[in-house]
């Protein structure tokens, strides 16, 4: 049998009284899109969810990734839902849709995009992680603890578990794709060094070292397609867990840190990354960022779920403590830590009205 492939697109095509939620209609237009071309496209099943203002697509088939037809019905369902929002009044309308004419492959085009292709296990468990008013840099985080036994105990107690391959990528190089493999534990310094620039090195994917696929995540970084600021790209991330892989709890359990990243107001602040409920809206400073955790089992490309796996109680007091971090944070205003680096704001306001200003100095 085919092998299985699950894509996930997201994008935000609208949103009601600003960056806060899509609205309902807009949902109902993507997921009709969808729905409408199931059957003839092959797609086995399918979900939508929202996170914020985005809208993400779930889909199960057997075309493999990159798979044009599979990239184009997402982004016509999401131009039906930015059609949707432009009717209503809706606030930036179409505004991950950056490229209108569609050239195969939402890779470049302004959409979200992670896809694993592999060999169905009995039992298959996966999480799609979906993040809004943040970039793909804040899973770098999460996904570098899955190498570390205070997290991932079963780098410990499972005799199977080797290590893993991470494939990094330069997200600031805009003349391909700049990538270098490295693999845990032989290379976790390396790594480490990598990741803690989260602007620029984004893990991409990461595999087993026996090659088997575990984790993609959306890589796409809207400026360098615009060539400006045109919000946040708020990255998606799908996890395969149990068995082989990190148990669904390890993958988890690095969120209770609501590490500080960059989105929040702007796309320009230093946020924490806080575990929200899935259809979690934003509020407070158009953040803080966010991100969910929907949890599925498969059988044969058929989907079970979603389960919120931020939903338990316990993640209550840690959305706490993440709030309380956000209101710490803020208290340092527009100084310091608080606001990106000036190469990361760039594509603003700032860049001209520092550009004016330099014209004004004098040298005494």
């Amino acid at each position: 049998m085919a092998r299985i492939t699950l894509s996930a697109i997201k994008a935000d095509v609208g949103s009601l009284a600003g960056h806060i939620v899509p609205s309902r209609e807009l949902v109902k237009a993507v997921g009709d899109h969808i729905k409408a071309n199931q059957a003839s496209l092959g797609i086995i099943d399918f979900r939508l969810s929202t996170t914020g203002d985005d809208v993400c697509i779930l889909m199960t088939h057997r075309h493999g990734a990159d798979h044009p037809q599979i990239h184009k019905v997402a982004f016509d369902a999401f131009m039906a839902g930015g059609d949707i929002a432009e009717a209503q009044g809706l606030y930036g309308a179409k505004q991950d849709l950056l490229v209108t004419a569609f050239s195969g492959n939402v890779k470049g085009m302004g959409p979200a995009a992670a896809e694993m292709e592999f060999d169905e296990r009995p039992g298959e468990a996966f999480i799609l992680f979906a993040a809004d008013k943040t970039d793909p840099g804040a899973y770098n985080g999460p996904l570098y603890h899955l190498s570390d036994p205070m997290y991932n105990s079963g780098l410990l107690l499972n005799p199977k578990t080797k290590g893993y391959r991470y494939t990094v990528m330069d997200v600031s190089h805009t003349g391909g794709d700049r990538v270098i493999e490295l693999e845990t534990p032989k290379d976790l310094y390396d790594l480490a060094a990598l990741l803690r620039d989260l602007e620029r090195f984004v893990v991409e994917k990461i595999e087993g070292l026996d090659g088997l696929p575990m984790v993609a995540v959306s890589t796409t970084r809207l400026h360098n397609i615009a060539g400006r600021y045109t919000g946040k790209d708020d990255p998606i991330c799908l996890v395969r867990s149990q068995k082989d892989f990190p148990a669904t709890g390890e993958v988890l359990a690095p969120y209770v840190k609501a590490e500080y990243v960059a989105g929040f107001m702007r796309g320009s602040h230093t946020g924490p990354l806080v575990p929200s409920k899935l259809g979690t809206k934003i509020s407070y400073f158009d953040g803080p960022p966010k991100v969910t955790a929907a949890g599925y089992s498969m059988k044969d490309g058929k989907l079970v779920g979603p389960e919120d796996l931020f939903e338990d109680p316990f993640w209550d007091e840690i959305r706490r403590k993440a709030h309380q971090k956000a209101e710490y944070i803020r208290e340092q205003g527009f100084r310091g830590v608080a606001m990106l680096p000036m190469d990361e704001l760039e594509y603003g306001g700032m860049k001209q009205r520092l550009e004016e200003l330099d014209q004004r100095f004098k040298i005494r």
